[in-house]
């Protein structure tokens, strides 16, 4: 492919030729309610992330020199579009239009269009879709014409197939359909909104099918590339890895595209064997070690540490990983870093807490009760403290607090277990 545009070019014959960064699911100002407990400094860090990821997707936009921005929905988190979110988008917007960028919007279910805010308007170069799918012309500075195709959601659920109104108009060098939607049989953790199959995209004979709504980057096709990004900025522990936009040319010849990262922090997920570390300090050296390697140049992780081979350890630091005491120190000093690495949770297998001749029925069973253990649970066995006339002034739990009860008593019933199966 590369010879024959470099016989083109040699002969001083151009191709039509666009650039463009295809990203969706900002999430701007995200609360990360879950997080609340955190020093501040890094907490503060945290509620920045998704505006730094956001300046580094339109910085990157800038030094590739792209034709256009692609952005495919969810701008903000809520549908109430927070100001200070509004004013962060438009300055970034407007250093865009002064490179000459143009930028493409649709809303997702999370922004879309019937929500409730104080609106600003957005500068010139930036063109948002309506409830409707329909086509927006654009001409790049070498007179590559492209049409783009999108809809914005005009409430939060679009359960219905749209993409049979998406179809090919006029004549153009590029076609690209842009959608904030559910692949069908898809993974379960995001809701099924405007799905579609891929043969449905297919049938459409795009050139470019540039998606958004599912927060992992995943292309399920090439030829013609039909792509998922993934979200800008991971927000909690279950959107591991890296996160970014993706960087597309077009020519006649093909396509190619490449992942490029924009986030400001990552949630990052590893296994520690405590083979041959069996007491604290040899613990504590393997997992200092462990953090060390996740440790980025200039990008913040969240780290969680999952312990292998737990029974190897010592009664002394076993317990030390229990009471929290490991993820104290390992945690200590880390929050005034810009590349901090934050150990936010340190996990056993459940086996941990139980000697092998404990394993019968009792256990087996009791392990079925706890799986069936939510943080309902929690709400529910301390609902008397809120009616408190003083505990009910200091109780605010949240998510990642319940859980950690649950843990917590999970650990003592299994303790208790232990100690039985020793009589």
């Amino acid at each position: 492919m590369e010879k024959c545009r470099l016989f083109f070019y040699e002969r001083g014959m151009s191709l039509k030729r666009i650039r463009f960064v295809h990203a969706a699911d900002l999430h701007l100002d995200s609360p990360f309610a879950g997080l609340r407990k955190l020093p501040p400094a890094l907490f503060e860090r945290v509620k920045e992330s998704t505006f730094r990821a956001f300046k580094n997707l339109c910085d990157l936009t800038i030094e590739k020199e792209a034709d256009f921005l692609l952005i495919c929905g969810d701008l903000y988190d809520g549908e109430d579009r927070s100001l200070k979110a509004q004013v962060r988008l438009k300055k970034q917007f407007e250093r865009l239009q002064e490179a000459g960028i143009s930028v493409f919007v649709l809303h997702g279910n999370h922004d879309h269009l019937s929500g409730s805010w104080t609106k600003l308007d957005m500068p010139a170069n930036v063109r948002i879709f309506s409830e409707r799918v329909e086509a927006k012309s654009f001409t790049a500075k070498n007179g590559s014409k492209v049409h783009v195709y999108g809809f914005s959601y005009p409430k939060r659920h679009v359960l219905e197939n749209k993409t049979d109104e998406y179809r090919k108009t006029g004549d153009a060098d590029f076609h690209i359909g842009m959608l904030h939607g559910y692949l069908e049989g898809g993974t379960k953790m995001h809701q099924p909104y405007a799905p579609f199959a891929l043969q449905d995209l297919l049938e459409k004979g795009m050139d470019y099918w540039a998606l958004g709504h599912i927060h992992k980057q995943q292309i399920l096709h090439t030829h013609p590339y039909i792509i998922y990004p993934g979200n800008i900025q991971g927000r909690n522990r279950k959107e591991t890895g890296p996160k970014g936009c993706m960087v597309t040319e077009m020519d006649p010849l093909g396509t190619h595209t490449a992942f490029y990262e924009t986030a400001d922090i990552l949630w990052e997920k590893r296994t520690v064997s405590v083979k041959g570390a069996n007491d604290f300090n040899r613990l504590y050296t393997v997992c200092r070690n462990a953090l060390e390697e996740e440790r980025k140049e200039a990008q913040g992780v969240f780290l969680q540490l999952d312990i292998k081979d737990p029974d190897l350890l010592d009664d002394e630091a076993l317990g030390k990983v229990k009471n929290g005491e490991l993820m104290e120190v390992l945690q200590e000093g880390e929050e005034a870093d810009r590349n901090f690495v934050w150990v936010h949770r340190i996990t056993l297998p459940e086996d941990a807490f139980v000697s092998a001749r404990d394993d019968g029925f009792i256990l087996q069973e009791m392990k079925k009760t706890l799986a069936q253990l939510e943080e309902t649970t929690v709400d529910e066995a301390v609902s008397p403290l809120y009616s408190h006339m003083v505990a009910g002034r200091y109780l605010d739990l949240d998510g990642d607090e319940k859980q950690r009860l649950l843990l917590e008593a999970e650990a003592a019933v299994f303790e208790k277990l232990k100690g039985r199966g020793k009589r």
